[in-house]
């Protein structure tokens, strides 16, 4: 079965749920990296990607903005001269509580009530204000570069969210 659209997910009606321990084979996020580029430069400038609304955010949709993001800056500003983060973590277990429907029935099963369901993977809960991605940068040019980068990466994530421009303080010697 195919993962149900986002928009039944970026919405939270209940707690989050991030037990583990309770839930038995919670597929791992597909997240493969959080960190992009050069880690080791000295760096101006900071981007960011932050959220306007308070909203849910699936590992697959972090995955995705990633890949835009860094496929976007790695061909525009150089592998060497940025520096990405994904500041968020997928946390909380995705359930559903599987129901069928198939051809010839003339009712839908109706299923438990209120019943806990199987976990379908893990997702970020994003609070207004809270950063989703950073970019590091040196110079000017670079940041207008870092901007469409993140504008990419907020194309395939939900809800609203706003980018930010931040002068970092840069130590000499």
């Amino acid at each position: 079965m195919p993962l149900r659209p986002a928009r039944c997910y970026t919405q939270q009606e209940k707690p989050p749920y991030t037990r583990k321990e309770y839930i038995q084979g919670v597929p791992p996020p597909k997240i493969t990296k959080y960190t992009m580029g050069n880690p080791k430069g000295v760096y101006r400038y900071a981007v960011k990607l932050i959220a306007t609304t308070r909203c849910v955010i699936r590992h697959n949709a972090l995955e995705a903005a990633r890949v835009a993001a860094h496929r976007y800056l790695s061909t525009s500003v150089g592998e060497t001269n940025f520096f990405l983060v994904v500041k968020k973590y997928p946390h909380h277990v995705l359930r559903e509580n599987k129901m069928l429907a198939f051809a010839g029935a003339d009712r839908l099963q109706d299923g438990m009530r209120l019943a806990f369901g199987k976990p379908i993977g893990v997702a970020a809960i994003a609070s207004p204000g809270d950063e989703i991605m950073v970019v590091y940068v040196n110079n000017e040019k670079d940041v207008e570069n870092a901007k469409e980068a993140l504008r990419r990466a907020e194309s395939k994530l939900p809800e609203a969210y706003r980018i930010e421009v931040e002068e970092l303080a840069v130590r000499n010697g």
